[in-house]
């Protein structure tokens, strides 16, 4: 019988996947360097003119450089001269404008330059030369809200940090208005980005690759399997049914008290190895063995032979062809043992007119009768045949016809 092909074997291959990934990335040196950057806390305060009160806004949307220190720094905001032209302070010459009474060296300011047109070490250290204790870069238009790392390696103990677009040009617009804007910069919060190295990502890819191949592979064969299951449980079902509807045409009998030619006591079935009982419902072959219809039914669905003299009980009914290179059984040693099941009416002496060696055969004797919507069958011994030859039975009305070809 043809094995269920099981699907537990894709499922657990599709969770082999996740566990490979996962030891990957947990695998000694998987991981890559890791980038830490620190937030920056800004704090603006000036006096607005028009209602002459203190305004005073705080917001984390800065970012400290990778280069500077992560400390705290304060003073009045400071932005190149306009009429230089030079707001990215890349100039070595850059001056700066500090709104503040007494001047540059009056209190601590801190510069607030454009991104752009040279390096984050230029502008740092033009600013430093300046004297600012601080620098703000604020990125540029097309980055909108965001901020991003600098690099300004070299550029000493000056703390830097970087500001959106929109914050810096409204710190510029009150610095131009010539209104004094202290600025006081706070470590924010520390951030800690993972990446994954090189390495990592080509054994993750190929783990990847393997295992999409082997669930491929996988679930390739086992709908293969599945087809061929499917296909053979329908063969073997149409086999089977066909069987039984060929088996049901072999003639049935119900065993009565006084059955002539039937010792109950004596004869039993070669399948159950039970003596036969009144009402007991037998099955008679062609080779005239009988058997419990019970015993019988099954076992020649599954051999097709007698269970005693081993012939062909579907061959012997002329219904399927005969496969090459199978061994015929001689029809003497066929019909070698037989039963005689009569009416009762019927006397045992009654001679049977002797068969004809060019006619067929017909064998038939007494009448049958029917019981219980079963029909009689009648049971004779064949007339000896040559060795070797097969014999055809017909059943013809209530008799049967034995043929040879």
């Amino acid at each position: 019988m043809a094995r269920r092909p099981e699907a537990g074997g894709a499922a657990r291959g599709a969770l082999a996947l996740p566990a490979l990934l996962a030891l990957a990335l947990c695998a000694p040196g998987a991981g890559g360097q890791a980038l830490e950057w620190y937030s920056a806390v800004v704090s603006l305060q000036y006096v607005d003119r028009q209602t002459n009160r203190t305004v005073c806004s705080v917001s984390e949307s800065g970012r400290f450089g990778d280069s500077s220190p992560k400390e705290g720094a304060l003073g009045l905001v400071g932005v190149p001269r306009a009429g230089d032209g030079d707001p990215e302070g890349c100039a070595p010459d850059t001056r700066f404008v500090v709104p503040a009474p007494g001047g540059r060296g009056a209190a601590p300011w801190v510069a607030l330059v454009a991104r752009g047109g040279c390096t984050f070490k230029d502008k740092v250290l033009v600013a430093a030369r300046s004297n600012a204790s601080a620098v703000v870069i604020y990125n540029e238009e097309r980055h909108g809200n965001l901020t991003g790392p600098m690099s300004h390696a070299g550029t000493g103990n000056i703390v830097v940090i970087m500001v959106s677009y929109s914050k810096g040009k409204e710190i510029l617009d009150l610095v131009q208005k010539e209104i004094q804007v202290k600025m006081t910069i706070g470590v924010g919060t520390r951030h800690v980005q993972e990446f994954i190295s090189g390495q990592s990502v080509v054994f993750v890819a190929i783990a990847f690759i393997t295992m999409m191949i082997i669930s491929l592979a996988w679930l390739i064969f086992y709908y293969i399997q599945r087809f061929l299951y499917t296909g053979s449980q329908f063969g073997s079902q149409s086999h089977r049914k066909e069987t039984k509807k060929v088996i049901g045409q072999l003639p049935l009998h119900t065993i009565k008290h006084g059955e002539k030619g039937l010792d109950v006591d004596a004869e039993n079935c070669a399948v159950c190895i039970e003596n036969f009982k009144v009402k007991d419902v037998i099955r008679i072959l062609p080779c005239k063995h009988i058997f419990h219809r019970v015993c019988i039914d099954p076992w020649l669905s599954d051999h097709h032979t007698c269970p005693m003299c081993k012939l062909d009980v579907i061959k012997a009914l002329g219904l399927w062809g005969e496969p090459e290179g199978a061994p015929e059984v001689p029809a003497a040693e066929a019909a070698s043992v037989g039963v005689t099941v009569g009416s009762e009416d019927r006397s045992a002496g009654s001679p049977s007119p002797p068969p004809s060696t060019s006619d067929p055969a017909l064998q038939c004797r007494g009448h049958p009768k029917d019981d219980a919507g079963e029909s009689t069958a009648l049971l004779g011994v064949r007339p000896a045949l040559p060795t070797g030859r097969r014999i055809i039975p017909e059943w013809v009305g209530q008799c049967m016809l034995l043929r040879t070809p």
